[in-house]
């Protein structure tokens, strides 16, 4: 093992190379003597003999041994493969029997492995099953036929390193998307589930140690030429570093979404610990078009045995709840959950008093993207309940205020009457300003209640106004949780939701002011955002405290700053229990990474399957 470990070392301290390749061979002057050419086999004019010589390529081209061919040729089939996904022509012809072959040779013949540059054989021949099987479920049954499954798990299992398990698990992931596959997955249900649970909650920690926070010249050189396509400097590769590490999360996530849609498993999958997990899976800033740790809590959250667990799980719903009040992409999921909890009469009463008082604040709330009629799905589901608490009795009884006796009260009122009283509202409401103005903060918040009070629901603008006016209030007494709540109203009221620029900012600072970094940054962020679209002169100017409070939260919610606490907190217990020892065989980062999976696999299904990024 260690003598392996020594030629992987050397092998990545070599010049660095690209793997893509620059020209095929048959475009040298020079004659191609290969009898089996992949390259040449592509330019055969015939279409069937260039058919028949493929074929035979897939059969026999990686039989040999030490060809340098082979990452050539891997490297052309994942172009080829990334860019034609639905061309039949090569699973047709046994690429995906080829490519499982590749991949078992690679986790089984280390000599082979580390020989020319074979290392990037398994990574690519993963990643063409699965760009293969992204959109076909033909190509997926083609691919199952041909055997792929056992060597896909074996990446999987972590037989090689993070960066096989991220091309490993997406090709899974696709072949349990389909109905004709699922089951050849789900024969391996038990292993999948509990390696996927293990790789979502982990694989963040795994990367970071292995990768992020290594030295620049200690960093796997092959892993630096497949982030960058070896032509990459540092900073390219931080940046993907963080894009396929927020992928390898995502895509453990999909993977448990199948068997989980399908009510599979879902004793492994909602076990405490990963529950609580889930909640900070985000895929935010870096993965925005996957709903992360909220979309398989979504999943769950239609089944029976799903809520039930979630229910039970005060921080899961408490996540639900930030957010359904914040301007995330996926603030409808939050919603549409916690409705789910409020209809199922075994679990609303364990959700309620969480629940209710985030979702009076979204009453109001017309359309939401697609999502149309949201403020009534949300009333309507409040007012069927019968609560047996005085507490959320009362908050319901804010909702019937709101929504029914006020309603009923202006529908017969005259144009006239209805002038009249926003003459009235205008004047509390300058009132209100005036003693804002004077420093009598709290007297200013109790005239903008006023002014609410009287304000006709049918002046939308009128009352978002006063709402985010109380929100500023609220800020300036330190009382972060009725300025959300207010600014959160604000914003249900404006058109479209979400846009009010003051109320944004409000929101960012009261969410701040609980140390709520992810809520606060994407506040801050959709501010901006308004405020640079709604400059009509060509010079646009950021406003500096919305940029200082981006910069505090960016370090904050970074992808790896979860991973960097951890690894530091299980540092110092390492130093704490054997002080420091500079002949350590392992490096001190490896050993608080291992102490720490333990410690987190021992709450999950057990011990990860050693790597063999473990040996380098």
């Amino acid at each position: 093992m260690r003598n392996q470990s020594t030629n992987m070392k050397s092998h990545m301290k070599k010049k660095r190379e690209t793997p893509i390749p620059n020209t095929p061979c048959n475009s040298s002057d020079q004659l191609c003597i290969n009898p089996r050419c992949f390259f040449c086999s592509m330019g055969e004019p015939d279409r069937s003999v260039r058919k028949a010589e493929i074929t035979t390529c897939f059969k026999e081209i990686f039989r040999g041994e030490n060809r340098e061919q082979h990452v050539l040729v891997l490297s052309g089939l994942w172009h080829i493969a990334m860019s034609q996904p639905n061309d039949p022509e090569f699973p047709s012809l046994g690429i995906f029997k080829c490519m499982a072959s590749l991949i078992h040779k690679g986790i089984n013949d280390r000599h082979w492995l580390l020989t020319n540059q074979n290392i990037y054989v398994p990574y690519y021949a993963a990643h063409i099953i699965g760009s293969y099987t992204m959109n076909k479920e033909e190509f997926a049954q083609l691919a199952v036929e041909s055997g792929v499954i056992p060597p896909l798990l074996d990446l999987l299992r972590g037989k090689i390193s993070w960066v096989e398990q991220r091309v490993a698990v997406r090709a899974l992931g696709h072949l349990a998307s389909y109905k004709s596959t699922f089951e050849s997955v789900a024969q391996h249900e038990q292993e999948v589930v509990k390696l996927a649970l293990n790789l979502a909650s982990t694989c963040l920690e795994i990367v970071y140690v292995d990768f992020v926070a290594v030295k620049e010249n200690k960093r796997l050189e092959y892993h630096r030429n497949l982030l960058t396509r070896g032509v990459g400097d540092l900073e390219m590769e931080n940046r993907k570093v963080e894009e396929w590490a927020s992928q390898l999360q995502c895509w453990s996530l999909h993977l448990l979404n199948c068997f989980a849609c399908k009510d599979r498993a879902l004793d492994l999958i909602c076990k405490k610990v990963f529950l609580k997990d889930l909640c900070d899976m985000w895929g935010g800033l870096i993965n925005h078009t996957s709903p992360a740790g909220v979309g398989l809590i979504r999943i769950l959250c239609y089944s029976k045995e799903g809520r039930k667990s979630i229910a039970e799980s005060p921080k899961v719903v408490k996540t639900l709840g930030n957010i359904s009040r914040s301007s995330d992409d996926w603030q409808y999921i939050g919603i549409d959950c916690l409705l789910l909890l409020l209809k199922d009469p075994d679990t609303r009463y364990k959700v309620l008093d969480a629940a209710a008082p985030y979702l009076i604040d979204l009453i109001e709330l017309t359309t939401l993207g697609d999502k149309s009629n949201v403020g009534e799905t949300i009333t309507k589901v409040l007012l069927n309940l019968k609560p047996n608490r005085q507490k959320v009795g009362t908050v319901l009884q804010e909702v019937m205020d709101l929504k029914v006796d006020r309603r009923s009260k202006e529908k017969v009122l005259s144009e006239e009457k209805l002038e009249e009283t926003m003459g009235l509202v205008s004047l509390i409401k300058q009132q209100a300003n005036h003693k804002f103005r004077l420093g009598k903060v709290e007297e200013a918040l109790e005239k903008y209640s006023e002014a609410l009070g009287v304000c006709p629901l049918r002046f939308r603008k009128e009352r978002m106004v006063i709402y985010s006016n109380k929100a500023q209030c609220h800020i300036l007494l330190k009382n972060a949780d009725s300025a959300i709540s207010d600014s959160t109203r604000a914003l249900c009221l404006s058109s479209p939701a979400n846009t009010h620029r003051k109320s944004l900012w409000r929101r960012s600072q009261a969410y701040d002011m609980k140390g709520m970094a992810k809520e606060s940054l994407m506040d801050c962020i959709m501010f901006m955002n308004s405020s640079i679209k709604s400059v009509e002169t060509m010079r646009i100017k950021i406003p500096y405290h919305a940029a200082r409070m981006i910069c505090k939260h960016m370090d904050a919610t970074w992808l790896f700053a979860t991973a960097r606490l951890r690894v530091e907190k299980t540092m110092q217990e390492l130093n704490q229990v054997g002080g420091d020892d500079q002949n350590e065989e392992q490096p001190r980062d490896h050993k608080a990474m291992m102490m720490m999976m333990e410690k987190r696999n021992s709450l999950l299904h057990g011990k990860l399957s050693p790597s063999f990024a473990d040996l380098i």
